[in-house]
């Protein structure tokens, strides 16, 4: 009897105007998917033609070449760009998960003075655009004699821009029911333990995450870099990029496509592997009883 309800249910004609919405809601979907794949499609296809310009005529090239890609890996810095970057991306987006979790925890579950407006004072001033900083930057740079054309130096100066990923911890770790926190307490529990023993394994899937924010937040900065890395074997991914347009009379947009093809690899193997670890860490501080 259970199973015929259940059949027509499934069975049930929809309306004419939920005809319409369903439709419209396919047609908006298809649409959004066909502008986000033009680009890709473009690029993917410009970084396997031959010639320097980027526009073919029709969607896929006359001839499918691969010389582009090994035009970036010989001709050009392509692997120290990435080696560069990894370590860059890898070591601030590490030093930030590392000072992002004891901040957060004590915003949530501490009591001190300028608690109440603490992180929104962070937030307020990294709202500010990164430009500003540069010329303090700098002149903290000039004056050390580590600190122009260090990949070190760059660390510790990205490695302060950690306020909304603070913030973000803070909803995560406000979720966690505070009885967790009472029961270890009463169990002669420190704070120290409870954020050791409780808090830090249960915020897995966060940290995670803010360690994705962080690492592409990192790969694709441009501005602090540019300004402090000048030797070619210290520049990162995008500076080496940038280097292949402004290099020359013209630029060669198939190997720059080839070379923006490549420079995703890192990205796509390490969203593969925590992908299962972004919806349940951006969803779980959103939740709230």
């Amino acid at each position: 009897m259970l199973k015929n309800s259940n059949k027509d249910i499934f069975k049930k004609k929809l309306t004419k105007r939920e005809k319409i919405e369903v439709w419209v809601s396919r047609v908006f979907i298809w649409g959004a998917i066909l502008v986000i794949m033009f680009p890709i499609v473009a690029i993917i296809t410009a970084s396997l033609s031959s010639g320097t310009s980027f526009i073919q005529n029709g969607i896929l090239p006359k001839e499918i070449t691969f010389s582009n890609y090994k035009h970036v890996i010989e001709e050009t810095d392509f692997l120290v760009w990435i080696k560069n970057s990894l370590i860059v991306c890898t070591a601030v987006a590490a030093v930030q998960v590392i000072m992002t979790l004891p901040a957060a925890y004590a915003f949530s579950r501490l009591r001190f003075t300028g608690r109440k407006y603490g992180l929104m004072t962070l937030l307020i001033l990294q709202m500010f655009p990164a430009t500003m900083a540069i010329p303090a930057i700098l002149s903290i740079a000039y004056r050390v004699p580590f600190g122009m054309d260090n990949l070190a130096f760059l660390i510790v100066v990205l490695c302060g821009s950690s306020a909304y990923n603070i913030w973000l911890m803070k909803g995560f770790v406000d979720g966690i029911p505070k009885e967790l926190d009472e029961s270890a307490f009463v169990d002669g529990a420190t704070n120290w333990k409870i954020f050791t023993k409780i808090i830090m394994p249960l915020s897995k899937p966060i940290l995670v995450v803010i360690f994705f924010f962080s690492f592409i937040a990192m790969f694709g900065e441009f501005m602090i870099s540019g300004a402090l890395l000048k030797s070619p074997e210290v520049k990162t991914l995008v500076l080496g990029l940038n280097g292949l347009m402004v290099s020359g009379n013209s630029t060669n947009w198939p190997v720059y496509a080839a070379a923006s093809v490549m420079a995703t690899v890192p990205l796509a193997i390490l969203f593969v592997f925590i992908q299962k670890f972004i919806t349940k860490g951006l969803v779980a501080g959103a939740v709230k009883e």
